[in-house]
């Protein structure tokens, strides 16, 4: 209880939390040319190929995600057999005209794809600085209003989690459900996502409860949400909120005002695996929420410390997905590899975390785990799959 507390109190600082959620997931939509990538310039996949990682190496808020993602990338490159990758390294200082003129003059140098940036601002104007010269994007953002045209995203989206965890919710017999989100742009960004997934999975919206971010907001809500699951008849409750936000105080208020997980099902966008505190929550137990392959991530957590003689960033492995997406194309040997049609391959690449592929849309899906809570402890209810096409997509 009394992490509970302090969790409560500390509600109101973590908007700061949100802010750099939204450093990765920033608003501008990006002007791109037709989705579906460019062609992308021709490569000679017989020689190094020059690849240009923009991360924010001189900015002191993200010097440590620069440096792990440099260093995961140089891991993949190190692991890609019989491929050669000639990494070019440009320090964005997380300023999007920076980014945008770095992506310049990489090209200018001979890249022939741009892996990164960090953020979706710095993204979108690399992206826009280089769409007519043809050259594609895989940036580290999970904002999907910027993705489309030559950028492609890589950061977990909310609509891959909630197209997972619904459909898998559907074939257990839930067939409504109450959407809880914070009234801040990632909260409208996790509602929109389950709404669509809902709509996919035939899943019915019972009720939509938004609260404002802080302590009395949640405090409030708990009747109205209470009320909103009773009156509608829904089976199930979905969380947009994560640990350093709201999701402590629900799992723990809702439960004592009458919400009860054994009749109703609880689900959230975020891990609820950490901090450990969550997991004892009354809230959390038999709670839906996605993992990564476990498999996949403790092999590549295991390689960067034995490598690098510390922990990677929990954003490293994007960059160390990205290297493997480009050399498995370039390991065909086509000198298209680079283009949109190459990179949005359905097979889709092994990444650190298991299964991934690049839409179309430059959106992308990756495989997930649905884990719950039983005595306190995690456990998988359906693992992450292994190929695209099976239950988890």
């Amino acid at each position: 209880m009394l992490a509970v507390l302090s969790i409560r109190r500390k509600l109101l600082r973590k908007a700061a939390a949100v802010a750099a959620f939204m450093g990765l997931a920033a608003c501008d939509p990006a002007m791109m040319t037709s989705a579906g990538g460019s062609d992308g310039p021709r490569v000679n996949t017989s020689a190094p190929v020059p690849v240009a990682l923009l991360v924010p190496r001189s900015d002191s808020s993200a010097g440590s995600v620069a440096r792990s993602l440099e260093n995961a990338a140089r891991l993949a490159i190190a692991s890609l057999d019989g491929v050669q990758i000639d990494l070019r390294v440009y320090d964005t200082a997380g300023n999007p005209q920076r980014a945008a003129a770095q992506a310049e003059t990489a090209v200018a140098e001979g890249a022939k794809i741009i892996l990164g940036p960090l953020r979706g601002e710095a993204s979108n104007a690399a992206g826009v600085a280089v769409a007519d010269n043809g050259v594609n994007v895989l940036s580290f953002s999970n904002n999907p209003s910027i993705a489309g045209g030559n950028v492609f995203i890589l950061g977990p989206t909310f609509q891959n989690t909630a197209n997972r965890l619904l459909r898998y919710a559907a074939r257990q017999g839930t067939d409504s459900v109450v959407i809880v989100h914070p009234q801040n742009v990632e909260g409208e960004f996790g509602k929109a996502a389950i709404q669509t997934a809902a709509a996919s999975s035939g899943v019915r919206v019972a009720s939509i409860q938004s609260f404002p971010f802080s302590q009395e907001g949640v405090t409030s809500a708990v009747p109205r949400i209470r009320d909103a699951v009773s009156s509608s008849g829904a089976d199930s409750l979905f969380l947009t909120s994560t640990a350093a936000g709201a999701l402590p105080m629900f799992l723990d208020l809702l439960p004592a005002a009458g919400v009860d997980p054994a009749t109703t099902q609880y689900m959230g966008l975020a891990r609820w695996d950490v901090p450990p505190q969550i997991l004892s929550m009354a809230g959390a137990q038999g709670g839906y929420f996605t993992l990564t392959d476990r498999g996949s991530t403790n092999a590549f957590e295991s390689r960067y410390r034995a490598q690098f003689n510390a922990d990677p960033h929990p954003l490293a492995g994007l960059a160390f997905d990205g290297i493997n997406a480009i050399g498995s194309l370039i390991r065909q040997g086509r000198s298209d590899a680079l283009s949109g049609r190459a990179l949005t391959q359905g097979s889709g690449f092994q990444g650190a975390t298991g299964i991934f592929r690049i839409r179309p849309d430059g959106t992308n899906e990756r495989g997930l785990a649905v884990a719950t809570v039983r005595n306190n402890q995690v456990t998988i209810l359906d693992p992450a799959p292994s190929g695209f096409g099976g239950a988890g997509f």
